[in-house]
């Protein structure tokens, strides 16, 4: 078995690094134009709960009649140099700590390259997984649903599609092409896509409602494919 995991909510709580990313806009506001942090912040954070991320920065300069281009693309690079404070859920630390001596473990995260590199490097990765990929590293193009740092993983462990476990939680993109190719494919319904429902065909081949559950659904697929 050579087991991959997502980043973000799959290993730790996404929300946490959100909203250390809101904070340092919200002071941000505070030292160039003298706006309230606390209020800034509790708009930030109000707004993502109403309408999701993609354009709080444009909003919350709107309300102050302040909006720019130039401003909301200052405001996304202080979200994303900021200095995140996030650990691992303890569960995922056990099931490293587990796993890691058991088969091969790989993280494959999309996102910004500064932007993961910083939670990789805050949640002390690098001496954990075998190798991660940040699929933004090789282009937009590959991130997934794009199979390309997979097949990368795949030629490394000289492995069939069908020994490659892959453990996420966002059924738009992580598990369609996966379920395809023939990789075992595990949903974890925590944090900002708990409650997404999936396309169809896009959906992992099996839902656990948090991490508890991994070893039990893992046991159980390596005896079905045994036997």
């Amino acid at each position: 078995m050579v087991l991959i995991f997502d980043l973000d909510d799959t290993l730790y709580e996404e929300m946490t690094y959100v909203a250390g990313g809101f904070r340092a806009v919200a002071l941000y506001g505070k030292e160039v134009f003298n706006w309230d942090a606390s209020n800034s912040y509790d708009f930030m954070m109000t707004h993502l709960q109403t309408h999701g991320r993609g354009k709080v920065f444009n909003e919350w300069l709107r309300i102050h009649d302040c909006y720019s281009a130039a401003l909301v693309a200052k405001c996304v690079n202080v979200y994303r140099r900021h200095q995140p404070k996030i650990s691992l859920f303890p569960i995922a630390r056990q099931l490293l700590a587990l796993y890691r001596g058991r088969c091969p473990l790989y993280l494959v995260t999309d996102g910004n390259k500064e932007v993961q590199k910083k939670k990789i490097d805050a949640l002390k990765l690098e001496s954990i997984f075998q190798r991660i990929f940040i699929t933004h590293s090789y282009g937009i193009r590959h991130a997934k649903p794009s199979l390309y740092c997979f097949e990368r993983i795949r030629h490394t462990e000289r492995c069939l599609w069908s020994n490659m476990v892959y453990v996420g939680d966002n059924p738009s993109k992580d598990f369609i092409n996966l379920n395809v190719a023939g990789a075992f494919t595990v949903r974890v319904s925590t944090g900002l896509h708990a409650s997404d429902l999936a396309p169809l065909g896009h959906d992992a081949r099996v839902t656990i409602p948090n991490l508890r559950s991994l070893q039990g659904v893992l046991e159980q697929w390596q005896q079905s494919i045994a036997s």
